[in-house]
């Protein structure tokens, strides 16, 4: 048979047996375009940097990032984050500072940009972390704003208007972007976009949770954050706390994210679904009970048979 395929002459895609097999057999689409994007850009971006080429809305690459992660394709959040390129760590001396802020236009401007927002002047191992975020990230000034207006938002939310985080955990923050690919204001609307849903779906979670009067902290983000990425949504999250307190008479994280787990590794991730789940699992406890049943009663009529015969022999 003649060859079907148009061969365009460039650098060809490799795909292994094993992942090519993995992806037939889950048959997601969407998993199969994101992977083949990945193995594209030889795995040096994450999944979610590549939302704006794939022409997708964040959660279409959420939810094609959730499979491959099942299908172990691709890393966890915190490999990512481990295998991820480190940026230099420069400290800028007093002389290199000085200079910036006597001829460095964008700069000059950028920094009373930061000022205002933080409402505070920076200190010299402040400007350093502006710089690095410029020299080091190589981050355009625009979104270096951005972050920084991120960041304050975030920490008011958390600690109160009024709070403004440090440069140093700005920077920190920057080093993620950084890792992420978020280098353009696109990018960053992308991310920004992103977290918003995410913070929305961890406050759900806490409403669920009888939790809606604070943020969560990190370790119950941690909780927060792997139930989302399995994909429950609000009201089957109030079904496991509410079974998790009848089990065991209060509200326990790991009880929770117990019954949650097992929920995800039956196939069941809508309230529906467990609920479904709950009935076929009272009908098989049934029929077994029924068959225990009526196995007893048949023990019993063989052993009145056999005292029958004992009785009528002797």
């Amino acid at each position: 048979m003649a060859n079907i395929l148009v061969h365009t002459g460039d650098e060809p895609v490799v795909i292994s047996p094993n992942a090519l097999r993995q992806l037939l057999n889950r048959g997601d689409g969407d998993a199969a375009l994101l992977y083949l994007a990945l193995l594209r850009h030889r795995g040096t971006l994450p999944p979610q940097a590549l939302t704006k080429e794939m022409r997708w809305e964040p959660p279409r690459t959420d939810a094609a990032e959730r499979v491959l992660r099942e299908l172990g394709l691709v890393a966890s959040d915190a490999e990512q984050s481990g295998n991820a390129r480190e940026p230099e760590k420069r400290d800028y001396q007093q002389e290199e500072i000085a200079f910036q802020l006597e001829n460095n236009a964008d700069f000059q401007q950028l920094l009373a940009q930061v000022e205002s927002r933080l409402g505070k002047r920076l200190s010299p191992e402040e400007l350093s972390s502006l710089l690095r975020l410029l020299n080091e990230l190589d981050m355009p000034s625009d979104v270096v704003y951005t972050l920084v207006n991120h960041c304050a938002e975030r920490y008011a939310d958390r600690y109160g208007e009024g709070r403004v985080p440090k440069m140093s955990s700005i920077e920190r923050t920057g080093v993620k972007w950084y890792k992420e690919g978020i280098d353009t204001q696109a990018a960053a609307a992308d991310y920004l976009k992103r977290y918003a849903k995410r913070e929305g779906d961890y406050a759900d979670y806490m409403e669920v949770l009888r939790m809606e009067d604070r943020a969560p902290v990190k370790m119950e983000e941690n909780y927060l954050s792997a139930w989302r990425d399995m994909g429950f949504p609000a009201d089957c999250v109030e079904m496991a706390y509410e079974r998790a307190v009848f089990r065991y008479h209060k509200f326990d994280w790991e009880r929770c994210d117990e019954i949650l787990k097992e929920w995800h590794k039956n196939g069941l991730h809508t309230k529906a679904e467990v609920m479904k789940g709950a009935r076929k699992q009272t009908r098989k406890k049934s029929a077994s009970g029924e068959n225990e049943v009526r196995k007893y009663a048949e023990q019993l009529r063989k052993k009145r048979e056999e005292k029958k015969k004992t009785e009528s022999g002797a």
